[in-house]
């Protein structure tokens, strides 16, 4: 099918990459033995149960039954649909990833032209803000150099109701995917352009491609000059809201998606640490100011989504708010979304900030120096936590104590279990003299230890070559055992067949060549199932086993011969089959 990525690749892909590398800029790893090993990142859990195969380019956890490739890593650590991950890999390992019958990727639905028509609206605002007085004038007097505008990519939406249809739209395809990709709106006037005389900011994704927009009018004074101070009091504004962002599309969802998280990545090889604010020139003031890790929430509260996607970069995360009671209860929604993602190794804080300020003005005033101060002394969570249950508490009753404790109980709850959680009980214990216990049984009750495998013949084989895809240049053909009636014969033929086929594939890969099989569980056991010894003695035992299937395959042709013989007549065929079949047995 035309765009799909060849198996080779794939193979030859996972044979450059590191697992190890990938999942440790993720995860926390320590070496055990051979491998690598971690607390799980798809469950919660107290001991590591989860471990990295550099030698196998497989990871796995005996806990949830997680497992895969480094691709299937990125599609579930970090969200990725699988082009993207294969992409991204490729990137990493230098490798341009060619796809069947010369073409480009073909993802689900018309995604590629989607990025193409969002990439062109950019672009178009880019070449409008050369063309508008008003609004270079709105950026010069934020402060912005032209690197700045460069970075981020801001533009200026034309005073039209049809700028960009006409630019764009020239066809019914591209008007039909300026609407898709929420560029169009409908009303009385047909199709129309959905953002007018605003300035512009581009949302990118991981990748750096474009997905939506925000604009903001640009407030007029009598003069028609640009307003920077929204509270001047003769400003003519325009229509609608003072910011307008693009309507969640195929491609954009607002809760999962942060403002300059790629252009935080291309500032740090590995990100120290985020800093979330509330506003687009938040986020650009801070990085024209050398404060480099700002992000933003899209017009929206801190979602689990985000705190995730937060965690995933780094493990201090700043969350900056206005000290006004909106600001304080916007830093609440962040810590019900922050507490089911504070693994231990994570930090999260509150800056507030004082009376009529944001970030933009605040760094301006201040500079670097003066906001990098102020982080220093930023709220921990574990403070502002009990300071706002406690805030209208009195505890120094029995009646408060007990009020703190009921409150705090649900919300301590959903601390993955470990030290944080643990000092965080301990805390409301001395806070409110309460001994409050948070039951797990899941994650604290001692685990039965896994019933071992019975190691048939055929286990050790698929077990073997699992582990050990090579081997299979060591199988000389032909495979009696193909007609042998036992469980897990056709799975044993179809992964030599598949080895064969691709014979740099990976374990991790083999495991996913079957899908959502019902073999895959099966086959993620094996995979991690242990031999004693080397190569050499493992080789030794897969070849023995298919040694020993294949006499396994005679004995059960020789069954059915003899009963044949008994029920009815050989012809002289069979009676020769049979002959040196039982030869062959006694020799």
């Amino acid at each position: 099918m035309s765009g799909r990525i060849p198996d080779q690749f794939i193979d030859e892909l996972l044979a450059r990459i590191d697992i190890v590398d990938v999942i440790e800029q993720r995860v926390p790893l320590r070496k055990a033995g051979r491998d690598w090993s971690a607390r799980c990142p798809f469950h919660d859990e107290r001991s590591p149960s989860f471990t990295v195969s550099p030698a196998k380019q497989f990871y796995h956890c005996f806990g949830c039954g997680a497992h895969g490739s480094a691709i299937k890593f990125l599609m579930d650590y970090d969200r990725m649909e699988f082009v993207d991950a294969v992409e991204d890999l490729a990137a990493r390992a230098g490798l341009k990833v060619p796809y069947e019958g010369g073409g480009k990727r073909t993802p689900a639905e018309d995604s590629t032209d989607l990025y193409t028509v969002l990439d062109a609206a950019a672009k178009f605002y880019q070449r409008e803000l050369g063309k508008n007085e008003n609004a270079r004038a709105y950026f010069d007097g934020r402060g912005l150099d032209a690197q700045t505008v460069e970075r981020f990519g801001l533009g200026y939406a034309p005073d039209q109701w049809d700028a960009l249809k006409s630019a764009l739209g020239t066809n019914e395809k591209r008007i039909a995917l300026l609407e898709k990709s929420g560029m169009l709106t409908s009303g009385e006037r047909g199709k129309y352009d959905r953002f007018r005389d605003r300035v512009m900011f581009p949302i990118q994704d991981r990748r750096g491609r474009t997905i939506a927009f925000g604009g903001r009018i640009i407030e007029k004074s009598g003069d028609g000059s640009p307003v920077l101070d929204s509270g001047v009091q003769d400003a003519r504004k325009s229509d609608g809201p003072k910011y307008l962002n693009s309507p969640e599309t195929p491609l954009f969802h607002k809760g999962q998606q942060l403002f300059a998280l790629w252009q935080v990545r291309q500032a740090h090889s590995k990100i120290p640490r985020l800093i979330v604010v509330e506003g687009y020139m938040d986020v650009i003031a801070l990085f024209q100011h050398g404060v480099t890790q700002a992000v933003a929430t899209l017009g929206t509260a801190t979602t689990r989504d985000h705190a995730e996607l937060l965690f995933r970069q780094c493990a201090d995360v700043y969350f900056c708010f206005d000290g006004d009671r909106a600001g304080r209860q916007a830093a609440w929604r962040a810590v019900e979304s922050v507490l089911p993602r504070m693994r231990d190794g994570r930090q999260a804080f509150f800056l507030f900030l004082p009376d009529g300020e944001d970030p933009d003005s605040l760094v301006r005033k201040e500079g670097q120096v003066g906001f990098e101060d102020r982080l220093k002394v930023a709220t921990p969570l574990s403070e502002f936590f009990f300071g706002e249950l406690g805030k209208d508490v009195n505890l120094t009753s029995l009646d408060g104590k007990a009020r703190l404790a009921e409150r705090a109980r649900p919300l301590i709850g959903q601390i993955p279990d470990g030290a944080f959680r643990d000092l965080m009980l301990g805390e409301l214990d001395r806070v409110a003299n309460v001994k409050l216990r948070i039951d797990t049984p899941a994650a604290n009750a001692p685990r039965r230890p896994a019933r071992p495998q019975e190691r048939t013949l055929v286990r050790t084989a698929v077990a073997l070559l699992l582990q050990n895809p090579g081997f299979v240049a060591a199988i000389e053909p032909p495979h009696l055992f193909s007609t042998l009636r036992q469980p897990g014969i056709p799975l044993l033929s179809e992964l030599i067949a598949l080895c064969r086929e691709r014979p740099e594939i990976s374990t991790g890969a083999a495991i996913e060549h079957f899908g959502k099989r019902d073999e895959v569980r099966a086959l993620q056991k094996l995979a991690v199932m242990e031999f004693p010894g080397g190569e050499e003695q493992w080789k030794s035992e897969f070849l023995d086993a298919l040694t020993q299937l294949d006499r396994q395959t005679s004995q059960q042709r020789i069954d059915d011969l003899m009963k044949q013989r008994d029920e009815s007549v050989l012809s002289d065929s069979e009676k020769q089959e049979l002959g040196t079949l039982l030869k062959m047995m006694r020799s």
